[in-house]
């Protein structure tokens, strides 16, 4: 598959390897341009590209970004992706530490339906749950009862199940988590963030999952004052 990744940092990094063992056609991209992408791109076998490039050549394109980055790409995600192609989001908002606040998620907003907004294109969101070290070397085999379990969140069912394939072949559980509506319940600071629940228990932790546990997190991040314990 043209899998094409939008961000360079740990999620984007070891996505483009693990995604480019597997065999996929894997094209990555970042805001300071292919030359500073040399040395991610000689280690994974992805090829480096300006972003435009990246994303009109996707049939998954993978937003990898912190989530205020994300309106400075709308307008090239809008009008250079193709038609068809599956729009995978993978950013967890955390403000005050990474990013800049954000009104509307601040008022109540899902992250995942503000995201879309901006990108005024349809998205899955997906690998947000996993931290960059599991998705390097957590991947187990299908019979592992410890075999760890992510959501799979948006409204398009067979844009899910493609997602869900592209986990299952990194040796994760995807599972669908609803629409994006629903998707709080993977963002930061709820039972299945981070936790690397295998599938059973993971679909527990959705479901346990309570509205104020995204905001309590940022407020316990923002008064210790250290970076936000995020896969992004």
């Amino acid at each position: 598959m043209d899998i094409s990744i939008i961000g360079s940092g740990r999620v984007g990094g070891t996505l483009a390897l693990q995604l480019a063992q597997r065999g996929h056609t894997v094209t990555i991209a970042n805001s300071r341009g292919p030359a500073s992408l040399a040395q991610l791109a000689d280690e994974t076998g992805a090829t480096a590209a300006e972003t435009a490039e990246a994303i009109a050549r996707a049939r998954l394109l993978i937003v990898s970004v912190p989530t205020g980055a994300l309106p400075g790409l709308s307008r090239t995600i809008e009008h250079r992706t193709p038609a068809n192609a599956i729009i995978v989001d993978t950013s967890n908002y955390a403000p005050g530490l990474r990013d800049e606040h954000i009104a509307a998620i601040d008022e109540g907003l899902v992250e995942s339906l503000w995201v879309q907004q901006q990108l005024q294109r349809p998205i899955i969101k997906a690998f947000n749950t996993i931290g960059a070290a599991s998705l390097a070397s957590g991947g187990r085999a299908h019979q592992d009862s410890q075999r760890i379990a992510a959501p799979v969140s948006g409204a398009d069912a067979a844009a899910k199940q493609t997602v869900i394939a592209l986990l299952d072949e990194l040796g994760f559980d995807g599972f669908d988590a609803g629409d994006l509506a629903h998707s709080w319940r993977q963002e930061p600071g709820t039972p299945v963030y981070g936790t690397d629940l295998p599938l059973d228990q993971a679909r527990k932790a959705l479901d346990a999952a309570v509205r104020g546990d995204t905001s309590a997190w940022r407020e316990r991040m923002a008064a210790n004052a250290v970076p936000a314990r995020s896969p992004d």
